[in-house]
């Protein structure tokens, strides 16, 4: 014992050294300072990213994730030169392209082209991109975005709205058809307008990325507190186009309890939801609005309910003996309304994922001999949990979410708050992983899902089994390993991240996903699990959508974007099918 004394004492001091170090790096790595967004040319055109930050991967962690999916082989991937070389002219009329808010610059309609999915890195990478935009306008105004829509109608143009680019189910792809694509940007409108401190109502661009909605709104004294983790680049009209969720839900609450109203342009004309506290005024348009991902049109100003800064922020990690106890703290914790921010619970596999990739060999070694010394096996969980408020609510929160940490024989202490730390300064750094990874040949993709607690284990094992097993006709095995990160009383989300090996070239590799794919959805659309909890439909998951809305309610969504955009130049097959 003395020995792992010792350990924890040199592994917690080095810690203490180690956040400094990580504190400079969240500042680059997340630009909370910056009042403006990332310019576009500053982030990778084939990865995720700024141009300037990578996520290395240690070598006892890539060393696991190949004894699960065996050896691996890089992809080769093209240069920017050679894919510029294949964007076509512009189809765009000379009435359109004369506007100072449009370009037709290869450049950026190639950084226009693609989200973040699985397929947009093979397009990125293998240089097929299919499809370009014809043009890209950079609206000012809504005034601007009027404008747009109206020429759009004129001309016979399809419009896609383009918010930080983050999509990882095919929002923003364009689609081969004989009408012209103009992608409309949301980059410009990116400023704090509006700041009602009475009724903590901020009203901001619908283009601002996250950085700069809390960077703004920090100059008042004030936080929105919506953290995805696309935070450093995904925008709030995307949040709110896609329904989307923050890291920090269960404090601050989704996106649908942020959003107070706004402005949403229309073909039919503009659409001003008042933001009022609540209503018995006949169907919220507010709701129906949310969700609709560019098909009913775009949003372009957002009233955002805010609240002030909290005097004290934690994150701290408990270590529990197996899924079910860790699960059993979580629906207690939501049941009794303990006021924490966030409650994340990894299971047995990315627990051991977590601990090779997120730590270096020496806290490896003194938490992995920690845990083992005080009775944890293999079946161990971890809990990573937060609280954000006043300090006597903290301390509040915190004592009686222990009560029920101890109740489960939960394992806590600065040893595991080492790996409450390691989250917390790079929770916006694990989706760089990904490029790390594809230059060592191996691949990694997510899907999430929400479902009630009396489902969670086995939609949890159903998925797993449905990934780990989608390529067993090619002999491939695939690691997966899933968390929950979001609770309601009702029941909690679940997130799997799979990874597989590249095949012998990008298309292979891609059919690779596609298996992996329809395995994994097909393993949500039964009835009682969404088939997303955080990013939308898209184009990918539209196929699936009807086993959770119904026949009359596909019909009814449908009808209700065509009364909005009976054209239907709206993003077309994003969402539906048709």
């Amino acid at each position: 014992m003395s020995k792992i004394k010792s350990l924890i004492r040199k592994t917690t001091t080095s810690n203490n050294t180690d956040n400094t170090k990580l504190d400079n790096a969240s500042k680059n790595d997340t630009p909370i300072n910056m009042t403006a967004n990332t310019p576009i040319e500053q982030t990778r055109w084939n990865g995720w990213g700024n141009i300037n930050i990578n996520k290395k991967v240690s070598a006892h962690g890539a060393k696991l994730i190949k004894s699960h999916i065996g050896k691996t082989k890089k992809l080769s991937s093209v240069s920017l030169q050679q894919v510029l070389k294949t964007v076509p002219e512009s189809r765009l009329p000379a009435g359109i392209t004369e506007l100072d808010m449009v370009s037709v610059d290869s450049e950026d309609r190639l950084r226009h082209a693609r989200g973040q999915s699985f397929p947009d890195w093979i397009a990125m990478h293998g240089g097929d991109f299919e499809v370009f935009p014809d043009g890209v306008a950079h609206p000012q105004s809504t005034a601007d975005v009027e404008t747009l829509l109206k020429l759009a109608s004129e001309h016979d143009l399809i419009v896609i709205p383009f918010g930080g680019g983050t999509s990882v189910v095919g929002h923003i792809n364009p689609q081969k058809g004989s009408r012209p694509v103009l992608t409309v940007a949301m980059s410009k409108m990116a400023q704090l307008i509006d700041l009602d401190v009475e009724s903590q109502i901020a009203t901001f661009g619908a283009g601002t990325q996250g950085p700069a909605v809390e960077a703004q709104l920090d100059e008042h004294g004030y936080r929105l507190g919506h953290y995805p983790q696309s935070w450093e680049l995904s925008t709030l009209g995307g949040w709110i186009a896609a329904r989307s969720s923050g890291q920090q839900s269960l404090g601050y609450g989704r996106i649908e309890q942020m959003f107070a109203g706004g402005t949403l342009v229309t073909p039919q004309g503009v659409l001003n939801i008042a933001d009022i506290p609540a209503s018995a005024a006949g169907p919220d348009l507010r709701e129906m609005m949310m969700g609709t991902e560019g098909r009913a049109g775009i949003f372009t100003e957002v009233k955002m309910r805010v609240q002030p800064q909290p005097e004290e922020e934690l994150f701290k990690v408990a270590f529990l003996p197996n899924w079910e106890a860790g699960k059993e703290v979580l629906r207690q914790a939501v049941q009794k309304n303990i006021r924490l921010s966030m409650l994340r619970l990894s299971n047995a596999v990315e627990t051991d994922a977590h601990l090779h990739l997120g730590t270096t060999p020496s806290q490896f070694l003194a938490i992995s001999t920690y845990l083992k010394a005080r009775g944890l096996s293999s079946e161990k969980v971890m809990l990573t949990y937060g609280v954000s408020g006043d300090k006597a609510q903290n301390k509040l929160a915190l004592t009686q979410f222990n009560k029920l940490l101890k109740q489960q024989d939960s394992v806590t202490g600065k040893i595991t708050d080492i790996m409450g730390s390691v989250w917390a300064h790079g929770r916006f750094k694990f989706p760089y992983l990904r490029g790390t990874l594809w230059e060592k040949g191996i691949m990694v993709d997510t899907f999430e899902t929400a479902t009630n607690w009396n489902n969670i284990d086995a939609q949890m094992q159903q998925m797993q089994e449905a990934v780990q097993t989608a390529l067993s006709d090619e002999g491939e095995n695939v690691m997966a390993f899933t968390h929950i990160s979001h609770v309601y009383k009702q029941g909690a989300s679940l997130y799997t991240t799979y990874f597989f090996r590249a095949a012998k070239d990008h298309a292979s590799t891609l059919s690779r996903w596609q298996k992996i794919k329809h395995a994994a959805s097909s393993s949500l659309a039964n009835g009682t699990a969404t088939i997303s909890h955080q990013h939308g439909v898209g184009r990918d998951h539209a196929p699936y959508l009807a086993a959770e809305k119904g026949q009359l309610g596909i019909q009814v969504t449908s009808d209700m974007l065509k009364s909005l955009d009976p054209e239907q130049r709206m993003n077309p097959g994003v969402l539906l099918k048709n």
